[in-house]
């Protein structure tokens, strides 16, 4: 059993920037691919960013390339996404994701995430 709790979400201007964490409880934290999801108010949850289990890969939606950066610390259990340039559009609550022994990629499909996160808000003012 894998615990996901997402913090550092908050209310910032256009053009800033926030870090979102997400500890992870166990001891098998290292073998999940870890991955963000957003969904914001009427739409459908999206991919956001994935990292490998072994940090050593990363994808990221087309939405948010170049300005969000994925990175995990297996020796603290932990995930994080750094959002710089954000926008408006950017608002919505993120989820952070555990999919054990899985691709970047099958992280971005969502189809077998193991284990989400409670979700944190961001919204990004004009």
């Amino acid at each position: 059993q894998v615990q996901l709790v997402e913090s550092g979400g908050g209310l910032v201007q256009a053009g800033g920037s926030l870090r979102l964490s997400c500890a992870a409880s166990g001891r098998t934290f290292s073998s999940y691919a870890m991955g963000w999801f957003r969904q914001a108010p009427g739409k459908e949850r999206e991919f956001v960013a994935a990292i490998s289990w072994s940090g050593g890969s990363t994808y990221y939606a087309d939405s948010v390339k170049g300005r969000f950066t994925i990175s995990r610390d297996n020796a603290k259990n932990t995930v994080y996404l750094q959002m710089n340039s954000l926008k408006p559009e950017d608002t919505a609550v993120y989820y952070c994701a555990a999919d054990r022994w899985s691709t970047v990629f099958t992280v971005a499909s969502g189809a077998s995430v193991d284990y989400w996160g409670q979700g944190t808000q961001v919204t990004v003012s004009s």
